[in-house]
């Protein structure tokens, strides 16, 4: 038996081009999935289904971070290391702002 977040990575593989894919992913991760969070912060990372933007894929990894999502620390870390300093700070005061409404 597969785990939901096992299946929304076996996934990812057919929404690089599939943005009404996206769209079904995200209602979820707005929900508090945090499997779609971890896939919603993946598919910004590599822009799979949707336009690529670091920013909303550390926020949607930290979102998974917060609910304790291990591989959602690992990749939010390597993404850092890809990301300039100014997109780290708009990063991070996004997430703020998610954390303190």
């Amino acid at each position: 038996m597969t785990t939901l977040q096992e299946d929304f990575l076996s996934d990812l593989i057919l929404w690089r081009n599939d943005p009404e894919h996206a769209e079904q992913v995200r209602e979820k991760a707005e929900t508090g999935d945090v499997d779609a969070q971890y896939a919603m912060g993946l598919m910004y990372a590599e822009g799979r289904g949707i336009r690529q933007d670091e920013i909303q894929a550390y926020v949607w990894l930290s979102r998974a971070v917060k609910q304790g999502d291990q591989d959602a620390a690992a990749l939010r870390y390597i993404l850092l290391s890809h990301m300039e300093p100014r997109q780290i700070a708009a990063a991070v005061k996004q997430v703020e702002r998610d954390n303190n409404p």
